[in-house]
């Protein structure tokens, strides 16, 4: 479980790291932790975050955009209203243009 628990806090350090208005993927922070097919992994991470200091899990979308860990929030929108507080533009729970609002830490973080 040690394991599991450093990568989720590397995870962590990533998603902190968005800046507010933008969204990353499952994959792309796995790829960026060295970790490319870990994507799933990733999403794990994200379902526990909450209750974790400053995790914005709500800027963590699929490589389409779609909001696949909205079932994890408090409420039926809360994902949703949090991205749209942000300007994030969301119809049928995706990102409208996701690569204008696409944030990639492999560019951003090195």
């Amino acid at each position: 479980m040690a394991d599991n628990e450093n990568f989720f806090d590397r995870v962590y350090e990533v998603v902190r790291c968005v800046p507010k208005g933008r969204v990353t993927s499952y994959g792309a922070i796995a790829k960026y932790l060295g970790a490319a097919r870990s994507a799933r992994m990733v999403g794990w991470a994200m379902n526990v975050s909450h209750g974790k200091e400053e995790v914005p899990a709500h800027r963590v979308v699929n490589r389409k955009g779609l909001l696949t860990g909205k079932f994890h929030f408090d409420g039926t929108n809360l994902m949703q209203q949090l991205l749209e507080n942000e300007g994030i533009p969301i119809q049928n729970n995706q990102v409208v243009d996701f690569d204008k609002y696409f944030w990639d830490p492999a560019k951003e973080l090195n």
